[in-house]
């Protein structure tokens, strides 16, 4: 017979949850604060107030259809134009910063790290008050267009001229080598084999960036504008100032959507390509 006492039985390994189960609790606690914070918003919330200042169907009828026809009309132009002037202007810079001329490429970085530091709004002012004043006889096409046009794409080339140079260098080199070997220009060679593969890579971050310079035409207003150049959010506040009541901020704010929000599902399906492509 053993002298040692029997070992008593300890207490039982408490059972520890599965990763999965684990993650189900996550899950369930994050949507049960989500729909507390929502209760709690609907109950605090005055609906007779949003109701009669953020969403009068009366004063949203008054807009109309100079919100459409001005506002917005006038928002897609100073848009589409400064895109256009950058989207050139920022394959130019690209190219330059990829030459092996030390000067182009000295000029094109400091062109970029200028007009990339500065606010957008510091170059309207620039370009709506500070030149006419150095420059007398300068004009811009297309009056308050043009200006516009001009100070924004520059803003928009800088930030195009990067996300060209990007793409162009991941056009794989022997694209290059290949079309040199046959004889072909340095110059043909890059706007007929290089440029058009690097533009199916960029063509995402280029639309993303068609969805910045919508918003930022908004501030077309630094300029002074007129009932004939009014864009949206100027539109928006003008209106929401007259009445005391901020519907035309929510009609202005959702005409912003109406374009941005399908510009965003584009990007998503065009991301979503390329990399099921690669």
């Amino acid at each position: 017979m053993s002298d040692h006492p029997a070992a008593t039985p300890g207490p039982a390994p408490r059972a520890r949850l599965s990763p999965r189960k684990r993650q189900r609790v996550s899950r369930g606690i994050q949507y049960a604060v989500f729909a507390a914070v929502v209760v709690a918003v609907a109950l605090t919330a005055d609906w007779s107030s949003l109701r009669e200042y953020f969403f009068d169907l009366d004063v949203a009828a008054k807009a109309f259809p100079e919100i459409v026809t001005v506002a917005l009309k006038n928002t897609v132009i100073y848009t589409l134009s400064a895109y256009v002037v950058g989207f050139l202007l920022g394959l130019v810079v690209a190219l330059m910063r990829l030459s092996s001329i030390a000067v182009y490429r000295g000029v094109a970085l400091v062109y970029i790290e200028v007009f990339r530091g500065l606010p957008a709004l510091v170059v309207f002012l620039i370009f709506g008050f500070g030149l006419p004043v150095a420059f007398p006889g300068l004009k811009f096409p297309f009056d308050q267009y043009g200006t516009v046009a001009v100070a924004l794409g520059l803003v928009a080339s800088a930030y195009m001229a990067e996300t060209f140079r990007a793409g162009i260098q991941a056009v794989p080199n022997g694209q290059m080598e290949a079309a040199r070997s046959l004889g072909m220009p340095h110059t043909r060679a890059m706007i007929s084999i290089v440029i058009p593969q690097a533009l199916r890579v960029v063509i995402p971050p280029l639309t993303n960036e068609l969805i910045l310079l919508f918003k930022d035409s908004s501030l077309v207003f630094i300029l002074g504008v007129t009932a004939l150049t009014t864009e949206l959010s100027k539109y928006g506040g003008d209106l929401a100032a007259e009445y005391a009541d901020s519907t035309p901020l929510v009609l202005a704010g959702a005409m912003y959507l109406v374009i941005t929000v399908p510009l965003g599902y584009l990007v998503r399906r065009l991301e979503a390509k390329q990399r099921k492509a690669r």
